[in-house]
């Protein structure tokens, strides 16, 4: 007795696998470009909402909105951004920190520097006072801030100091 059909244990005939394999690689086909068509004929709506910020969305805007369709969809976001942005403002922080300890330091050097000159002035003055006083009576304070006399040989110690200091501190 013939059979017409199948059988129990029998493999589809070379004509059925055939028919199969071209119709799956057909529907592949067709759901990869529906898969890939699809977000590209969606809709992409760009406006500018009532903050200023400019809003991307694939869902249209109220009524009242100016609105621009874009073919494309928005470039995607960078998803670095916050942390790019907040290297930044610390990079800009630093900076800022930086150039005022400069600043601070450059008038303590203006300071010291004026302080100097002045120091330097006085010392050289009192080193010309010292030396065309020779007979003169120059008092000068001690410890305790009694005025003491000074005679020949302390002025010449006290020129030396002074001429010394003078050498060491002020530059000519």
């Amino acid at each position: 007795m013939a059979h017409r059909g199948r059988h129990w244990g029998a493999g589809p005939s070379i004509a059925e696998v055939g028919l199969r394999s071209g119709a799956c690689r057909t529907l592949v086909v067709v759901a990869a470009v529906l898969w890939i068509a699809g977000p590209a004929n969606a809709a992409v709506y760009k406006w500018t909402d009532a903050n200023g910020r400019v809003v991307y969305s694939d869902q249209p805007p109220p009524a009242n909105v100016k609105v621009e369709t874009l073919a494309a969809p928005p470039p995607p976001a960078n998803p670095n951004a916050v942390k790019e942005l907040a290297q930044k403002d610390a990079e800009l922080r630093q900076r800022q920190a930086q150039r005022a300890e400069g600043e601070k330091k450059a008038e303590q050097a203006r300071t010291d520097a004026e302080l100097r000159r002045t120091q330097c002035a006085q010392a050289r003055s009192n080193i010309g006072l010292l030396a065309a006083a020779s007979g003169e009576i120059i008092y000068r304070p001690n410890e305790k801030g009694e005025r003491v006399l000074m005679d020949d040989v302390a002025r010449r110690r006290e020129r030396e100091q002074l001429a010394a200091w003078v050498r060491d501190n002020c530059a000519r």
